[in-house]
Order: C-alpha cells, then structure tokens, then sequence
C-alpha cells in the first residue's frame, strides 16, 4: 500500500482520536458555566451540547446522563479545590494558623471562581443510576477537616475526646451557613475569617 493511501486509511481515526478529547474538555467547560449559570434542575444535556457548540447525540459519547455530568463537575471542582488548598494552606504551623490560612483558601477560590462551590454544593439531591445518594462535597470537606483536626490532637494542639468525624462536619456546616449570611448582611472577608478562627480554635482546644 502506497504512503498516500495509508495516510488516508489512518487519518480519519486518528481525527477522531483527536476530536475525542476535545470535545469532552468542551462538555466540561459548557457544563460548569451552565450548572453555576442556571443550577442543576434547569440544564439539559442538550443545553451543554448546544453551549459546547456540539451535536446534542455526543453529549452522550461522554456521559450516561445528566447525572454523571454534574457529578463529574463536583468531583473536578473538589479537586481543584484540593490543589488550591495544599497550594495555599500553611504547614508546620499552629492550629489557628492552619485553620486561619484554609478558610483564606477557601474564599480566595471562591472569589476566583464565582459560583463554582455554590452549584457543587448542590450534589446532595444527585441521586446515581442505580438509586443512591452520591456523596455531597460538603460530606467530603467535612471529612478533610475531620483530618485536619486528628492531626492536631494527636499533635496536643486540639481537644482529643471529640469525635473528629462529627466536628468536621460541623464546622463545614457553620462556614456554609456564616458564608451565606456574611454575603447576604455585606461583612467582610477578614471579620469572617477572624471570628471563625478564633471560634474554632478555642472550641477545638485541648482539654
């Protein structure tokens, strides 16, 4: 077989292979400016093909469902979250210090990127195919803090007859809630963050 008709019998895959990748980097994208745009009930693959500049059927050359879009957007926006954090968070440091420079990270990401953590929060009304819940990003927070305060007690800088597990989830669940009423009531980040640390490092202080 001549070079010319093995480059034709080959390009088209390898277009293809090419084209793959692509266009699900174009789903992702289309999907998180939707999802943060409109939430979870009012997108439509069909609005994410159309978004992605896409025929609507390789939406589903990508995803099952909606589902497994949205769920995918969660675990990239955790991940990339993930990443901010270690790159952010002071090692080495006290408690209050670690606790002070992660909620830093955490609204420094949020600042940059608006409205991501709202609509990923929203992962607790994801139901899988086969009639699960999928784990909420809140679920999983909780459990990184839950980490972050083991190691600390058995460092002797936190209270070590809390259940860790228990007080993780709490204090994701408190900066959920003082997150939405210092936007709603206009106070500023540092008051926030202030008030937070100092609470939780003297809740969490040894016995």
């Amino acid at each position: 077989m001549s070079d010319s008709a093995t480059a034709m019998l080959y390009e088209p895959a390898a277009r293809v292979g090419r084209r793959k990748p692509d266009s699900l980097s174009r789903l992702k994208l289309a999907a998180r400016k939707l999802f943060v745009e409109r939430g979870y009930d009012a997108t439509r693959p069909q609005d994410v093909a159309r978004e992605a500049g896409l025929g609507h059927g390789t939406f589903y050359l990508h995803y099952p469902d909606k589902r497994a879009c949205f769920l995918g957007f969660v675990e990239d926006a955790r991940e990339e979250l993930d990443i901010y954090l270690r790159a952010h968070r002071a090692s080495g440091s006290t408690l209050e210090e670690r606790i002070a420079s992660t909620l830093n990270a955490i609204y420094d990401y949020s600042d940059n990127h608006p409205g991501v953590l709202r609509a990923a929060m929203t992962d607790e009304t994801v139901i899988d195919a086969e009639g699960s819940e999928g784990r909420p990003l809140m679920m999983q927070w909780g459990g990184e803090w839950a980490e972050m305060i083991r190691k600390a007690a058995g460092e002797g800088n936190a209270c070590s007859s809390f259940d860790a597990e228990i007080i993780g989830q709490a204090i994701v669940g408190a900066l959920h809630q003082t997150s939405r009423e210092a936007h709603r009531s206009g106070r500023c980040r540092a008051a926030l963050v202030d008030n937070l640390t100092r609470f939780l490092t003297r809740a969490l202080r040894p016995d």
